[in-house]
């Protein structure tokens, strides 16, 4: 029998995914697993080897060195679920510029997406589970009871972003952010290998201009109806 629900939560870049889907995570008791944060490992590991055009190397290239690479998850009981490269906890490292401009090109690269799919399955097979990411509902878990389906106007993104780098203290400008939003937004539409779409039963959230207490407020009676259902 499953644990709980399974929860997808898709949308577009910086519409606050993964804050919305941790903060449900933790009101349910569910897991939290934030898929971005997995492709972002997996460009790091490219940056880190000094590839900066993966998408020049051949399929074999590409899986020969997903390989040598392990990305995965440390879970400790009442935190988040934090992302590893080979091991190695990631921080802030992985929300640079240098990983943002370059994470969704390595994102559509299909066998990235084969690698990380297949992980994700196996961590969301049980249920009681909210992932957040890109095809989550249309790929991953075509068949999770409850898909969500975000997005909010590329400036307010672009906004929320800019003040999210800035309080880590990581360099960058409104302009450069809004910029590299909207190139990401091209590229996930527009991909060849599970291009970003909203699943025909996910629910839409446009969270331009709610708080996350509004966003909270809004799910939890669909959760309990879902729950019913179960």
């Amino acid at each position: 029998m499953k644990r709980g629900l399974t929860i997808a939560i898709d949308g577009l870049s910086s519409c606050g995914k993964s804050t919305f889907a941790k903060a449900l995570a933790q009101e349910l008791g569910y897991i939290y697993v934030d898929t971005g944060a997995m492709y972002r490992a997996v460009t790091l590991a490219f940056l880190r080897a000094g590839i900066q055009t993966p998408e020049q190397l051949s399929e074999t290239e590409i899986e020969s060195f997903l390989s040598k690479h392990t990305v995965s998850f440390v879970c400790e009981e009442g935190k988040a679920p934090v992302v590893t490269l080979d091991g190695e906890p990631l921080g802030d490292e992985i929300r640079g510029s240098a990983v943002s401009s370059l994470v969704s090109p390595v994102a559509a690269l299909p066998a990235v997406r084969r690698a990380m799919v297949a992980q994700q399955r196996v961590l969301g097979c049980e249920g009681g589970v909210v992932m957040d990411g890109r095809d989550i509902g249309q790929t991953v878990f075509p068949n999770a009871e409850l898909k969500i389906f975000m997005v909010a106007s590329d400036t307010v993104r672009a906004q929320r972003r800019f003040d999210e780098l800035k309080a880590k203290g990581i360099a960058a400008t409104y302009e450069e952010v809004l910029g590299n939003l909207r190139q990401r937004d091209q590229i996930d539409q527009t991909r060849a290998c599970d291009p970003m779409r909203k699943a025909p039963d996910a629910i839409e959230l446009d969270n331009s201009e709610m708080t996350p207490a509004q966003q909270m407020e809004w799910i939890l009676p669909i959760i309990q109806e879902r729950l019913q259902q179960h």
